[in-house]
């Protein structure tokens, strides 16, 4: 968490809020909160996991848009905001989509580390083939969360069942070259277990068809033997 806290104090864009949302921590982590100054900004205390701390968090937030950081996660430089905001901004653009860069572990998959570990993501049709959006690589206008939340339904793909909505919506993005976070590999959306893979089909048929699960299911099937063995 202190590298993560650290790459936001070193922001040269100093025009933002930090709410850190800690599921009661027992292991050293309040103690470290407490030293944390405005604009840091905190609370510990149950929750039902990652999306449901992330939903307090919106719910607790003041500004215009809104970023996801976790705390193994890290900004790509001391100046990415300000070169994300230095971009002329259309009223109607509602997501601001990046890149992310693995950091990259002997261990990784041909998956992770190919492009030299660079995601870069992409708003299109493909996101009903697969997950095409980085979570860190988003800057969500926060008036899309009046009438949507992060479903606590799913434990890993939340994130992605709030963006194929969107994407269902016609939200519009604005897809920019830079690189906004250096995010750690070892979360448990890049395990590859069938469990990811059972929550994308169950996403991609509750926000389609019943019709097209058998579709779904072997796409998902396919790409889960493919990745276990690369």
């Amino acid at each position: 968490m202190k590298d993560c806290i650290s790459s936001i104090r070193n922001q040269s864009f100093k025009d933002y809020e930090v709410l850190i949302i800690d599921g009661n921590s027992t292991d050293g982590t309040i103690d470290f909160l407490n030293t944390l100054e405005k604009p840091f900004l905190w609370q510990s205390e149950d929750d039902f996991g990652v999306y449901d701390a992330m939903n307090k968090g919106i719910k607790l937030s003041k500004g215009k848009w809104l970023y996801f950081l976790g705390c193994d996660d890290r900004f790509y430089s001391n100046n990415t905001l300000k070169d994300i905001f230095s971009n002329r901004i259309e009223n109607d653009v509602a997501l601001m989509i990046g890149q992310v860069k693995y950091d990259l572990n002997e261990g990784d998959s041909f998956f992770v580390k190919k492009n030299d570990g660079v995601f870069a993501s992409k708003l299109s049709r493909k996101l009903w083939l697969k997950n095409t959006l980085h979570h860190q690589a988003i800057f969500y206008k926060k008036e899309l969360f009046s009438s949507l939340k992060y479903s606590l339904s799913y434990k890993v793909l939340s994130d992605y069942a709030l963006n194929l909505s969107l994407f269902k919506k016609g939200v519009k993005g604005m897809v920019i070259e830079d690189k906004i976070a250096i995010c750690g590999t070892n979360g448990i959306s890049k395990n590859y277990q069938w469990k990811l893979y059972e929550e994308e089909i169950d996403i991609k048929t509750s926000q389609s068809s019943i019709f097209l699960r058998p579709v779904f299911f072997m796409l998902g099937l396919s790409k889960y033997l493919i990745k276990k063995r690369l």
